[in-house]
């Protein structure tokens, strides 16, 4: 068992790093939800939670050092998915572990980090990922610095699906089907209308 540590030396990690297909390849981050970009969103609600943030991207870079955090680029040159970006998110953390976050889910929970923490070191797990009630949602995940050699290993065989590489290294599901509203990811234009729809009662504070 690990031994108990703050929430807030938890490194957040968003992933803005994706070719964006479905979204007519635009930047999802940047995308624009009541003049504010969607990253911004992420932010807010992440900040709270964590020590450090840093933002995987392959993209409009300066774009996103204007947010005010470190911009890491995958070190691969083809296209690798999440994994990638999370394995740079390991290497320069300055925490034992690291909470995932897609730059797509301006809805998290508040609760997102303690509750992974303390299930993680409950369990004596070094993976989990969190469950909405439906679905695995595989980029909501917390990973211990540990995990970083079997990452890069994985990554090295061109293995790169993230729920797989997550199970395979003892990932346990957390059940926030509490909120399960929180993990709506924005995919598609569709998805873009229905979360502006929503945001003026999430952030009307």
């Amino acid at each position: 068992m690990y031994a108990a540590i703050n929430s807030m030396q938890i490194t957040g990690l968003i992933l803005a790093g994706g070719r964006s297909s479905r979204m007519k390849g635009h930047d999802k981050g940047l995308l624009k939800l009541l003049e504010r970009p969607m990253i911004d969103y992420v932010i807010d609600r992440l900040k709270p939670q964590v020590e450090q943030i840093l933002i995987s991207a392959n993209r409009h870079i300066d774009t996103y050092q204007k947010f005010g955090y470190e911009v890491l680029l995958d070190d691969y040159d083809d296209y690798r998915g999440p994994l990638a970006g999370m394995s740079r998110g390991l290497a320069h953390s300055k925490s034992e572990y690291l909470l995932t976050v897609p730059c797509d889910g301006p809805l998290l929970p508040m609760d997102l980090a303690s509750r992974m923490l303390d299930f993680a070191q409950q369990k004596n797990v070094k993976a989990v990922l969190a469950f909405d009630g439906q679905y695995k949602q595989p980029t909501y995940n917390l990973i211990h610095k540990d995990l970083l050699t079997h990452l890069t290993r994985s990554l090295e065989n061109n293995e790169h699906k993230l729920g797989k590489w997550l199970m395979d290294n003892g990932a346990l599901k957390l059940d926030f089907s509490d909120q399960k509203s929180a993990f709506l990811n924005v995919n598609t234009p569709d998805d873009l209308d229905l979360l502006c729809g929503q945001l003026t009662d999430n952030f009307k504070d």
